[in-house]
């Protein structure tokens, strides 16, 4: 399929934020124990902004705030918690299955729980959390269905047998009938040009 002037050419996930009230033990957790090395600070007298990079151009980044009370939780990943309804975990890609041991082993060394691995199919997984409670999964595919093209009718990987209408239209049509659109929240808005947005 050739791609258009308007197609959005993702190249990965940048960044994602989190939020972290202790970013010296989260230095020592994700350069020191998963090897996600420290690639970038940034500071303001409200906040450090570090980030750790997961793959070329994409990076796991922290917020900690100065002088702010922060409420914090633990969750495992792919259990419903109330209070993070938009936020369950952080899946990490490996390239191989070895790889995938090696991190667990890796984990242990260092102290650290962490699942053995679970076979989903069309991928594998280990489950552990980092040191600010945060569900981490590190996962690779065993098929992988990025970087080619999709098959919606490929039931490896479109298993749920009663799909959103949104899956049934890309089966049926390849497109959408329709998309939604969204707001910004006020208080985001007046932020944006701040550094570590």
């Amino acid at each position: 399929m050739a791609s258009n002037r308007d197609d959005v050419h993702w190249r990965g996930v940048h960044h994602l934020a989190l939020v972290t009230t202790d970013m010296d033990a989260t230095v020592r957790f994700w350069h020191g124990v998963i090897d996600a090395r420290l690639v970038a600070t940034l500071a303001t007298p409200a906040f450090k902004h570090y980030f750790f990079q997961v793959a070329p151009g994409n990076t796991v980044a922290f917020f900690e705030y100065k002088g702010q009370e922060i409420a914090t939780f633990a969750k495992p990943a792919g259990v419903p918690y109330a209070a993070a309804a938009q936020f369950d975990h952080l899946s990490l890609h490996l390239p191989d299955e070895d790889a995938l041991y090696r991190l667990r082993d890796r984990l242990k060394t260092h102290g650290c729980e962490v699942t053995d691995v679970v076979d989903h199919d069309f991928l594998r997984s280990i489950y552990f959390s980092d040191n600010n409670g945060i569900a981490l999964e590190a996962s690779w595919w065993t098929l992988d269905p990025t970087g080619r093209p999709v098959d919606y009718s490929d039931e490896r990987l479109f298993s749920d047998p009663d799909p959103v209408p949104a899956v049934a239209e890309l089966r049926q049509q390849g497109r959408l009938d329709h998309t939604v659109s969204t707001r910004l929240v006020a208080e985001v808005t007046t932020d944006l040009s701040k550094p570590g947005s």
